[in-house]
């Protein structure tokens, strides 16, 4: 065992000099970390399990969790076997200690997160909603709840909301006192669907129901004239005639025939200034023009139409066996079309936002769409199109709709760059936020284009670079993509598992998120435990058994990410009391052993003498 320990120790020597032009590169607060991260890199390249076994025992440390400091846990152990062969220890001069591990983590992630919030040392994160730039009081209440870190999205809205969000944000922790980093998210090289062919003017609206199909809340409407929005929440708008809404009533009936000829109606719940809120029981689909009736002689105009709604989108119904163009070219897709015998005359077709990917896919290699909930495999690759051919979809038909993610997990696309996109919200990233967000990044490459950009907009020193793994190009470049960003400080990694799953596998998830959670521990660089955390709390007011389990092992990372819903105020407050929960129970991968009173037993009292 002796002799082992000293090839491991050896051999992670060696790899530190062979990475040291690389070592010296990185940033200063970061060079005892790059060492580590290679000693560790070397470690993890053995097979130490019968070592392991050996030291367990002997009652040693199996090397299980040395991630933050190898060389000193291999000369400890090192050293304890020589005390029993009475041989000479080891005293070389180590990087980092086991104490200055722990404290260069913590150090890195208050430079990053901010400072360790009282009672937790695991941040919470939380998405921004577009709603949220009009929600003031929920910002504030968020804050008070636990928030540590605001996302915005730069997929979504414009700099004018971004820039409400970020007022709201620096407001409440004026009033509330307490600190909130603001993360931006750049979109980066993701390959998403095209728009679709516009459908008729038409207005789904479904009241909550659970699996028994069984009503659990009604739509909430609003009934207004156009342009005018309500104050509150509601599940749905439609415009109507001024004079004709200013005399409903609580309690009027409004009866209408949908678009399919069903008899439905509203319940006039609330009267607001320049409108109603209506209650809706049944789901109804509402088209421009559909005729609402007040169900009552007093009323001075009886009828109305709805006025202009937006067009809806026709969604691309997919099937195991079919097929499916992705086009180069910007014309809306459009579902396939058939004869009258049910025979396909034409197949499906939408277009790819990134149709450079074209020339770095073969046919032969597997594509999914959505997350995963479709996938295919490419049969044909031309200069204009790739043929796909539907291998996974559910049997009655899956969905897929615009600006739904495209994954090409095989498939070596070489998007190393910045966007141009990416470079144009740069500009708004570092004037209002703390941190930027590189998303699915899988060289190096792209890195040194974004240190490269922030230089040239002269970016703030405190300016902080979260990695985004969420391929497997990312996930296998994972030391490389280190090594770059450790030239800026701070810097974090998120495990984006949304993409990741799908592009890994459903069944190596927990695998590769393990692997992540310990290369970054070596690295002494903070973590973000991202996607789904929550989500059912966040988006329908109550988690599942399993996401309760997620969340608590979520405490290992440095940072939890909720996404947005209507009740991430509660998941916040869920989230946060399971952290503190489990932080006396775990810390990283080492199970904290405090007292459990379900060890104080008594002996039972005999029944009968």
């Amino acid at each position: 065992m002796i002799s082992q320990l000293e090839v491991l120790q050896h051999d992670a020597l060696e790899l530190e000099k062979k990475f040291a032009s690389a070592i010296k590169s990185v940033h200063p607060s970061f060079r005892t970390s790059a060492r580590n991260l290679l000693h560790y890199l070397s470690l993890r390249q053995h097979d130490i399990r019968q070592l392991q076994e050996g030291l367990a025992r002997l009652g040693l440390s199996s090397l299980g969790r040395s991630e933050g400091h190898v060389l000193a846990s291999l000369q400890a152990v090192h050293n304890m076997l020589c005390q029993l062969l009475d041989c000479a220890p080891t005293k070389k001069p180590i990087p980092v200690s086991h104490a200055e591990s722990i404290e260069l983590l913590e150090k890195h992630t208050s430079e990053l997160l901010g400072a360790r919030p009282p009672k937790r040392s695991t941040r919470i994160m939380v998405t921004f909603s577009t709603e949220l730039a009009q929600d003031y009081e929920l910002v504030k209440r968020m804050l008070l709840a636990g928030m540590d870190c605001a996302r915005i999205n730069c997929a979504h809205d414009d700099e004018q909301v971004w820039e409400t969000m970020v007022e709201s944000i620096r407001k409440a922790e004026k009033e509330t006192g307490q600190s909130c980093k603001i993360l931006m998210d750049l979109m980066g090289p993701k390959l998403r669907t095209g728009p679709l062919k516009p459908g008729p003017a038409l207005l789904p609206i479904r009241p909550i129901q659970n699996e028994l199909g069984q009503l659990v809340s009604p739509a909430k409407v609003w009934l207004a004239p156009a342009g005018v929005e309500s104050e509150v929440p509601t599940d749905a708008s439609l415009p109507v005639d001024e004079a004709w809404v200013a005399q409903l009533q609580q309690g009027d009936k409004l009866r209408f025939k949908d678009t399919r000829g069903r008899k439905r109606s509203f319940t006039v719940m609330q009267r607001k200034e320049k409108g109603v809120i209506a209650h809706l029981f049944k789901t109804s689909y509402i088209g421009t023009g559909t005729e609402l009736t007040i169900n009552k002689k007093s009323a001075l105009e009886r009828s109305t139409k709805v006025g202009e709604l937006p067009a809806s989108v026709a969604p691309i119904y997919l099937r195991k066996d079919d097929l499916l163009i992705l086009t180069k070219d910007e014309a809306p897709g459009e579902p396939a079309l058939y004869d009258a015998e049910g025979h396909i005359v034409k197949p499906a077709r939408i277009a790819c936002t990134l149709p450079e990917v074209f020339r770095r896919v073969k046919a032969g290699q597997p594509i999914l769409f959505d997350d995963g909930k479709i996938a295919g495999v490419i049969m044909n690759v031309s200069d204009d199109a790739l043929l796909v051919k539907i291998t996974e979809a559910k049997e009655s038909g899956s969905r897929l709709m615009h600006d739904k993610g495209i994954n090409l997990p095989e498939s070596d696309l070489q998007l190393n760059g910045l966007s141009e996109q990416d470079s144009q919200h740069l500009a708004f990233v570092v004037k209002h936020a703390d941190i930027v967000s590189l998303s699915f990044v899988n060289h190096p490459e792209m890195i040194e284009a974004l240190h490269k950009e922030l230089k040239r907009l002269k970016a703030p020193p405190r300016l902080g670079i979260i990695l985004k793994i969420e391929t497997k190009e990312g996930f296998r470049h994972l030391p490389h993509l280190l090594l770059t960003v450790m030239k800026n400080h701070p810097v974090g990694v998120m495990i984006a598992r949304g993409d990741l799953a799908v592009e890994c596998g459903w069944q190596r998830l927990a695998e590769v998120q393990e692997e992540i959670l310990w290369i970054t521990e070596a690295a002494h660089i903070p973590v973000v435990w991202a996607t789904q955390v929550l989500e059912s709390l966040a988006k329908k007011g109550r988690p599942s058994r399993a996401e309760i389990t997620d969340a608590a092992m979520s405490q290992r990372a440095d940072c939890v990410m909720l996404n947005k819903g209507p009740y991430v105020l509660r998941a916040v407050e869920l989230l946060d009391d399971i952290l503190k929960r489990m932080q006396e129970h775990q810390h990283k991968k080492t199970s904290m052993l405090r007292p459990l009173h379900v060890s104080e037993l008594e002996m039972p009292t005999s029944g009968a003498d």
